[in-house]
């Protein structure tokens, strides 16, 4: 009932190891860190001409392009802004030629350490902060003013948006948290959307180690700090919030406005 495959589809899920066999789904937090650590990042290269283009912790004075493992300068491309988890956004040289896959980092933007790994076809815009260690899959979206903490593990095709923080936390491919929400020490299923301004509350006020309540009595979970662990396309609406060690099956609804009480909700729940 609590394992991972319970809550998510992993089969085309890039980073399904992060999951052990038999494990509680909370254990893929336990393991987030060693995880992270444990990849190869390969590093960004800028041309001899741009050598500054792409400094650590310094807002980026122009757009900067990832392509091949390069680091090019904006400047000299002509980017499409398009729609870039739909796969819309293109760049193209001075001559028209299309460079596939290419990632945009657009001026004001700001990248802290090199333990980044960012996919193809990724658009991070102005006022973001992406902190290592930090993966962002392909096609996703990092909008103006979103913060990334550090251990952020993003899908493919997924939206961290406007004024959302993260921190520590997993979005499975195409999970979209668009607009004023916290993600701390939380799990996004597959198509998880956050309504605007949905909290994922993590600490307990009183401290202490969180629980799960479950139909056969409390679970721990070995952890101080846990938020929501929210299966395949649960919804939440606007202003809700999850109190810590939440845990929602598949297919759920989290009404506007409500407080979700922490313990296993199940599947094709609505939550009012």
């Amino acid at each position: 009932m609590l394992s991972a495959p319970s809550f998510f589809d992993l089969t085309g899920f890039d980073h399904a190891a992060l999951f052990l066999q038999g494990q509680p789904v909370w254990q893929g937090l336990r393991e987030l860190k060693r995880y992270l650590d444990g990849l190869t990042y390969p590093g960004l290269k800028s041309g001899p001409e741009g050598t500054t283009l792409l400094r650590s912790g310094v807002p980026l004075s122009g757009p900067v392009v990832l392509f091949e493992n390069r680091v090019l300068d904006g400047n000299d491309l002509v980017i499409e802004h398009g729609d870039a988890t739909k796969g819309k956004m293109t760049v193209r040289d001075v001559r028209g030629h299309l460079l596939p896959g290419a990632s945009v980092i657009m001026a004001g933007a700001v990248l802290l350490g090199r333990r980044l790994l960012i996919g193809r076809g990724v658009l991070v815009e102005s006022g973001a902060w992406i902190k290592e260690p930090a993966v962002v899959g392909d096609q996703t979206e990092v909008r103006q003013g979103a913060y990334m903490r550090g251990y952020c593990l993003i899908g493919r095709r997924c939206v961290v948006g406007h004024a959302t923080e993260v921190k520590h936390s997993v979005f499975l491919d195409d999970a979209k948290a668009g607009h004023f929400a916290y993600v701390g020490d939380s799990i996004l299923g597959n198509q998880v959307n956050l309504g605007a301004g949905t909290k994922l509350a993590n600490l307990r006020f009183t401290g202490g180690e969180v629980q799960v309540k479950t139909p056969n009595g409390p679970v721990n979970t070995g952890l101080r700090k846990i938020g929501a662990i929210l299966g395949d396309r649960v919804q939440t609406g606007c202003n809700s919030v999850t109190n810590p060690g939440t845990v929602v099956g598949r297919d759920s609804m989290v009404l506007p406005n409500h407080t979700v009480p922490s313990g296993y909700h199940k599947n094709h729940s609505i939550i009012r």
